[in-house]
């Protein structure tokens, strides 16, 4: 059987991409509110970029805020991303166990998608849910690109910094290959010594492009020794005039960028 983490590598090996495309569909950043004309420019990145991309990130918060529409919008956005990609349900959930089997069972049943992102905080029972099918997978937050990260996640614990403990704890659930981390681009030295902890899980790496997080380090550390997904979210969805040729014209910069740094090793 096919695990989720060897799907991932095989498609970037393939596709010679390291790119997830985030749908964070920002109506303040589409400088409208018009519901319709932002479902369209969805579909818009998704076909400006389907040669380009190895998986697309819908984030749930910019579907739920419109409700029922929203949550329709959500079941067409995976559909028509299809199954030729990985769909990451960016929802973070993290909750008792008996919560997150419903959580499982909706985003993996009834949506469709192939891989969650996941919080910690409430320990292996709200992430056991998620892991009973390989070809299904988690990226489980643990050193987020957002400025306050380091509130929490880089507080020691037994002389380790928490984000270390997490990517320790991941390794050991990481039993049907289906596991992997959610690291930030935005901290560059936490991202090399995560990779050196856990060699072999796949990274989804946020925070290049409007957060600041640098391209080349990020995916030369993150494909050091397995899978470093580099997720792009605004610097693609809503790059230049948002045009499907100023969403393509940003998707391909950034993807050969990806492929020139591999070609001169």
């Amino acid at each position: 059987m096919t695990t989720f983490n060897s799907r991932l590598l095989s498609l970037c090996n393939t596709r010679q991409s390291w790119l997830c495309v985030g749908l964070d569909m920002n109506p303040e950043s589409f400088g409208s509110k018009d519901f319709a004309s932002l479902k369209d420019h969805t579909f818009d990145v998704i076909d400006a970029t389907r040669d380009l991309a190895v998986a697309y990130k819908p984030n749930f918060a910019f579907f739920e805020r419109w409700g029922a529409a929203g949550f329709a919008w959500l079941e067409e956005t995976a559909l028509y991303i299809g199954d030729d990609h990985i769909k990451i349900a960016d929802a973070k959930r993290g909750d008792i166990g008996n919560t997150a089997k419903q959580y499982a069972d909706s985003i993996f049943g009834h949506f469709g998608f192939d891989c969650v992102t996941l919080s910690p905080y409430m320990g292996r029972d709200s992430i056991d849910p998620f892991l009973h099918d390989p070809e299904k997978g988690v990226f489980i937050l643990c050193r987020t690109s957002n400025p306050s990260a380091e509130d929490f996640q880089n507080q020691l614990i037994d002389g380790k910094p928490l984000y270390i403990k997490v990517a320790e704890w991941a390794n050991e659930l990481n039993e049907k290959n289906n596991v992997g981390l959610v690291v930030g681009a935005t901290a560059p030295e936490e991202l090399n010594q995560i990779r050196d902890v856990v060699p072999e899980l796949p990274l989804l790496i946020p925070g290049v492009g409007a957060q600041g997080g640098e391209l080349i380090h990020s995916l030369k550390v993150g494909n050091k020794s397995s899978v470093g997904l580099i997720n792009i979210s605004r610097g693609i969805s809503f790059a230049g005039d948002m045009s499907q040729k100023a969403i393509r014209f940003s998707a391909e910069n950034y993807v050969n960028q990806m492929r020139d740094s591999f070609n001169k090793g």
